[in-house]
């Protein structure tokens, strides 16, 4: 059976697992929620269920929900070459649903209208894991042996950070091989054509200005923490004229230094404040160092306390740096092969601002790229998957599997 066909007849089935998956949260403590666990079982359960069997399961403790762990499935498909591995991993793990009354259903049941599926996770990263299943299902009910072994990962923790996800998975096992392709189909477009093989590093600041708190009717006798921190978020923001390369893979293609971020200082306006804090999000072109970088923000400290009087001290909440997925590596020529055979569009290849975990598979020297076509609904109220594009990413990645 063709695969569009094979899956146009699985729609109901689809269906079936995009309303099991959304009817059991899976949120972390972070979010309020109690992680993955429950909605790991029923999808091993309807995996087995439908002819999968070799399945493992990786479990990284966490003592802050009630079965003590965040899993980790993988399924494997044996193909006739094992020297490498060719991966779609998506993630397990939803964000939590926000304000309720922008919600026009409930959340956590799936409702179908106009060929969409609506509820929390059917896109993110639903989608992204149907699809992935229902790719391998193709291969099992057809007993076609794929030119790769084939691996499904549906991890944990990819919405607060992966350090029980992929990032535990990366230092606690050896499950990877640097031959390996890995694909993660969590972000793209409304097309299916772009391929994003590099972002931005990210570098987030948490600044603490001290001064001294003062009388408003006083500044002489005092240190504004609040007029030295404002000077500070203008010095910072300079940065994006020093480290001013542009690069067309990215949009916007220049590096950005933004404040973002601010505490309360004071509780009241004729209080001079002698503390302030504030935060930048810097999304900064994978030419230049964090090192460098960070040594330019040392300097901007450095010279706002001498201007100022004032005391400046910054930690780093997130940072991350990972090098591009080379155009010409396997993973990419053989995902825009697909695409250009399913979709008949040309791949196009694209960078983003940072913060997927394709940047923790490069930087640990895997090449890794993340793809999908999407209406971009993650995170959203009222957020919907189309079928159509579910099926489409599907037969794509039969493509990649069979195709020698």
């Amino acid at each position: 059976m063709l695969p569009y066909n094979f899956l146009l007849n699985s729609r109901a089935k689809i269906v079936e697992l995009e309303t099991l998956l959304t009817s059991i949260p899976a949120i972390a403590p972070e979010g309020g929620g109690d992680g993955e666990t429950k909605k790991c079982d029923a999808l091993e359960a309807w995996l087995r269920e439908n002819g999968f069997e070799n399945i493992e399961r990786f479990e990284a403790p966490d003592s802050r929900v009630s079965s003590g762990k965040r899993p980790s499935l993988v399924v494997t498909i044996p193909g006739k070459d094992t020297s490498k591995n060719i991966w779609v991993m998506a993630h397990i793990d939803v964000v939590p649903t926000g304000d309720l009354s922008l919600w026009k259903s409930d959340p956590w049941k799936v409702v179908e209208k106009d060929g969409k599926l609506y509820g929390r996770g059917v896109e993110d990263n639903q989608q992204g894991l149907c699809s992935a299943v229902f790719a391998g299902l193709y291969l099992l009910k057809n007993g076609i042996l794929p030119a790769n072994t084939v691996k499904l990962l549906f991890v944990a923790d990819e919405e607060n950070g992966s350090e029980y996800g992929v990032k535990w998975l990366l230092k606690n096992t050896k499950l990877f091989n640097k031959a390996d392709l890995i694909l993660i189909p969590d972000g793209g477009d409304s097309l299916g054509q772009t391929i994003e093989i590099a972002e931005k590093n990210l570098l987030w600041l948490s600044l603490h200005v001290m001064g001294k708190q003062t009388h408003g009717s006083r500044p002489d006798s005092g240190a504004n923490a609040c007029l030295a921190a404002s000077a500070l978020s203008l010095e910072l923001h300079k940065l994006e004229s020093i480290f001013n390369k542009h690069d067309s893979l990215f949009e916007p293609d220049y590096s950005t230094f933004q404040p973002t971020k601010r505490e309360k200082n004071v509780d009241s306006i004729n209080i001079i404040p002698g503390e302030d804090w504030f935060c930048m999000d810097c999304r900064i072109l994978p030419c230049y160092a964090l090192s460098d970088v960070l040594a330019k923000v040392d300097q901007a400290c450095r010279k706002i306390e001498a201007e100022y009087g004032v005391k400046v001290e910054y930690t780093c909440p997130q940072k991350s740096e990972s090098p591009a997925t080379p155009v010409e590596s396997e993973v990419v020529q053989k995902l825009a092969a697909a695409i250009k055979k399913v979709h008949g569009l040309e791949a196009r290849f694209i960078g983003i601002g940072g913060g997927t975990v394709g940047a923790e598979f490069r930087r640990e020297g895997y090449n890794a790229v993340v793809w999908s076509t999407l209406d971009d609904q993650a995170h959203q109220p009222n957020e919907y998957c189309l079928v159509e594009n579910l099926i489409k990413d599907s037969e794509t990645l039969i493509e990649m599997f069979i195709e020698s």
